[in-house]
């Protein structure tokens, strides 16, 4: 690699270490280095790791997996005279970028690790005028000045571990970067030898200074309170590399790239809560509610009565096509709300009290709202967190009858001419499905939870949306420009123009990215050292099934049920349950079916059970404690299941496993079911959601063929957070290395026992967390539909060894940031 005149440049001015970092990357784009994508991963390698080199010196490089944007290898060189603080106390005067696809930069890497330590050098080198100067120095050719630094002795310690460094060129600035930022970590004292040499393995300058090249032997040495634990995950990390990739390796950038952004530029900020993830650019505009003009009294009560009954059947009609409509677009899972806004309207007692109303002399429109009033308060004021966010969904029913029976309805007409991000107080699960992705690119609303149905349309709608963002929201002003970051749940309100583009370029970014994964998506989920991963899909629905098929996986790995069940007067016939499976394994084609028994209870409620409210739902009568004290449902279930295993390859899950003898009890039913049918043995399995059942799972292990480790439960039980708390659910991080390590228990007791193990919760679908529960032992994957390819590209690109090093460095952290910020 040459480096000439053309990349250096002198009495460089800027104001912050953001702005020096997009310099170097706009140099590197102007020599035809890099495309501009790569100034972002610049901007997001700062965020995750240290480039100050020392004495005056930073080293700014994107990150590996983002090589993909590298046009040639080359770098750029910036002499700052006046400094910049790259860190607290850290002033910078020269800035390397570096754009690497190989190793032509490794030479001029050694090069500036002469000079860190001649401070008389990097003084003259910040100010001279002459670029050959510069040039002949980083290059070979002109020796650095003769000061003489005299190292401190460095002692050995008792704790050690050995390791050999992997990597063409050894511990060089990178790697060794990333070395020092962990071991930093500690409180323990790191030392590491290699060879004569003793370095501190908390300065750069010194590990850089050891000399270790390709294949280099070192010892790691510790001392001090948590000298095992640092020992355990930086013996790790050298093993994995230290963020090292070989030739062309690339990672799939996914959503890191966003999780990891945000603005450079200062910026007023609003903050929510995630309730659909993705980014979003546009021009704030707001949502118009209806304004609703109602008499309060009336002549004729008879008069008013027929208007409210008509007005019923009317608002019934329209959810009706409602429910089609979302059904086409988004799946019968995510319809299913509209179903249950029909059955609002179908609630005697509701409409008792408001005939009651009317025959007291008020007009059907007022009685109408006095009633949905009231139920509104109480059911917004009930200690769960899960039915009082169901109040807006009544709220909205009430609403669509009301427009109905008004007297004057003033509908502000919203038609947005361009494509625009809608902020509101509220959205109604009505509103949001009505909404058009093409002229909605994002929302953000003041009020309302990430559990709302709201939250899970926009999510099925792929449209990015913040919610309980509070009402500072609504002070903003239409046509302000705002970047909405659904991921981070952070509303940017006219940010700054360099922003502006940085996210228009990750927006290309990810575009591409799903364009690329949606291409290889039949292809198999190997890894680069010949390890294969089962990734499968989680459907509610016979019509998901072939989504699946269609969207690359591999089978269904978990069928939830319920969905038979919900948003009805009366559960399903046996006749409905066996036709549904059947459809599933037909549009399968033979790829496995796991179908999980009814999982009611919690968050999930049959009107028809009229089981009495409980404070502690999730604790209560839940999963297979339902089914077993409430055989009418399982029974019919089960018959269903096994006659429509004759068709082709099923397994039965059982919910909610605690103790063996409720596993006992739903084999034993199960099997009696069986034989009077006279069907052939299936496997059973149970899935993984309590920490009872962890503990236990060397005995579970014995008695069924598989486990499937629910994290979404398994989090909020092991952590005793409710997953769907507005305020906990962000803290509820499956990653948590309780989590974990509940996981790998349960990995080794079915690797023990010789059963298949895999993992059907959200962690699942996070790149990270896949990396993770691969490393752990997992061997296979089930997530929603749309996550399919990507996670099957994410693996393709991992190797099984690097893969357990993470794991096993997650299991050591002590919070759920720790693992995330891990590399």
């Amino acid at each position: 690699m040459k480096l000439e005149a053309g990349h250096v440049k002198l009495n460089v001015r800027v104001d912050s270490k953001i702005e020096a970092v997009r310099k170097a990357g706009e140099a590197l784009v102007n020599c035809g280095n890099i495309k501009p994508a790569y100034i972002e991963s610049m901007l997001n390698r700062e965020k995750q790791a240290n480039t100050f080199l020392g004495n005056g010196i930073a080293i700014p490089h994107g990150l590996s997996k983002d090589r993909k944007f590298i046009l040639d290898t080359g770098i750029t060189i910036m002499q700052i005279p006046s400094g910049v603080e790259w860190n607290p106390g850290e002033m910078v005067y020269l800035v390397v970028g570096i754009a690497a696809r190989s190793d032509e930069h490794i030479e001029i890497l050694k090069n500036l690790t002469h000079i860190l330590d001649d401070k008389k050098l990097v003084q003259q080198l910040s100010t001279t005028q002459n670029i050959e100067d510069i040039i002949s120095c980083l290059t070979g050719q002109k020796n650095s000045s003769q000061a003489v630094v005299r190292d401190r002795v460095l002692e050995d310690y008792e704790k050690f571990v050995d390791v050999k460094v992997d990597g063409a060129h050894g511990l060089h600035a990178r790697p060794a970067t990333v070395f020092v930022e962990l071991a930093k970590q500690f409180k323990a004292f790191i030392h590491v030898r290699c060879g004569n040499k003793v370095a501190d393995g908390k300065s750069l300058i010194s590990l850089l200074k050891l000399g270790a090249g390709e294949n280099a032997d070192l010892r790691i040495m510790a001392r001090g309170e948590d000298e095992d634990k640092a020992l355990t995950i930086l013996e790790a990390a050298i093993l994995s590399g230290l963020e090292e990739k070989t030739g062309e390796a690339e990672e799939n950038i996914s959503e890191e790239i966003v999780h990891g952004w945000t603005p450079s530029e200062p910026v007023y900020t609003i903050q929510g809560l995630s309730a659909s993830s993705g980014l979003a650019l546009g021009l704030l505009y707001h949502f118009k509610q209806s304004k609703i003009l109602l008499e309060s009294t009336a002549k004729d009560p008879v008069v008013e009565e027929k208007r409210l009954h008509q007005a019923i059947v009317t608002a019934q009609s329209e959810l009706e096509q409602i429910y089609q409509e979302v059904k086409v677009r988004s799946g019968v899972a995510n319809a299913a709300i509209f179903k249950a806004h029909i059955e609002f309207l179908n609630d005697a007692q509701m409409i008792d009290d408001t005939i009651y109303h009317i025959q007291k002399g008020h007009s059907a429109g007022w009685s109408w709202q006095r009633v949905i009033k009231e139920r509104v308060r109480e059911m917004a004021g009930l200690n769960n967190s899960v039915l009082a966010a169901r109040a807006v969904d009544l709220e909205d029913v009430g609403n669509r009858v009301l427009r109905h029976l008004a007297q004057v309805v003033d509908d502000d007409p919203f038609m947005p001419q361009q494509p625009v991000i809608l902020v509101a107080e509220d959205l109604t699960p009505s509103d949001t499905a009505s909404l058009d992705p093409g002229k909605i690119l994002g929302f953000c609303t003041a009020a309302g939870g990430p559990t709302s149905h709201t939250a899970i349309i926009a999510r099925s709608l792929g449209i990015p949306a913040i919610v309980g963002a509070g009402p500072a929201v609504l002070n903003c002003q239409d046509g302000a420009q705002v970047i909405l970051d659904g991921t981070n749940a952070n509303l940017y309100i006219n940010p700054h123009k360099t922003d502006i583009k940085a996210a228009q370029n990750i927006q290309i970014i990810l575009n591409d990215q799903r364009n690329s994964e949606n291409k290889t998506r039949f292809e198999p989920a190997i890894t680069t050292d010949n390890h294969r991963v089962e990734i499968a899909a989680n459907i509610a629905s016979a019509a998901e099934a072939e989504q699946a098929v269609n969207g690359g996986a591999e089978g269904v790995g978990l069928v939830r049920t319920e969905f038979l069940f919900l948003d009805r007067p009366e559960p399903p016939t046996q006749e409905e349950q066996y036709q549904a499976y059947s459809q599933m394994i037909k549009a399968l084609g033979g790829l496995p079916l796991i179908i999980r028994t009814l999982d009611i209870g919690g968050d999930k409620n049959l009107p028809y059970l009229n089981l009495p409210p409980e404070d502690t739902s999730f604790m209560g009568m839940r999963g297979i404690r339902m089914c077993l004290a409430k055989t009418e449902l399982f029974l019919p279930q089960l018959r269903a299941i096994y006659r429509a295993a004759q068709h082709g390859p099923v397994e039965i899950m059982f919910p909610m496993i605690s103790t063996l003898e409720d596993l006992s009890a739903a084999k034993d039913i199960a099997d009696q079911v069986r034989r009077k049918l006279g069907a052939p043995k299936i496997p059973f399995g149970v899935m993984i959601e309590v920490p009872s059942a962890v503990v236990l799972a060397e005995e579970l292990a014995k008695e069924v063929d598989f486990f499937s480790i629910g994290t979404n439960d398994l989090t909020q039980y092991t952590l005793a957070m409710d997953r769907l708390h507005p305020l906990l659910a962000k803290q509820a991080d499956a990653l948590h290395p309780a989590v974990l390590r509940m996981i790998d228990r349960t990995v080794l007791a079915a690797k023990s026992a010789g059963i298949r193990v895999s993992v059907c919760g959200g962690v699942a679908a996070d790149p990270k967390g896949a990396r993770i529960l691969i490393g752990l032992g997992v061997k296979k994957l089930s997530v929603s539909i749309p996550s399919v390819a990507a996670i099957k590209a994410q693996l393709r690109i991992l190797s099984l060894s690097d893969a357990k090093n993470l794991a096993r460095r997650a299991l050591a952290c002590r919070n759920a940031a720790e693992v995330r910020r891990l590399t």
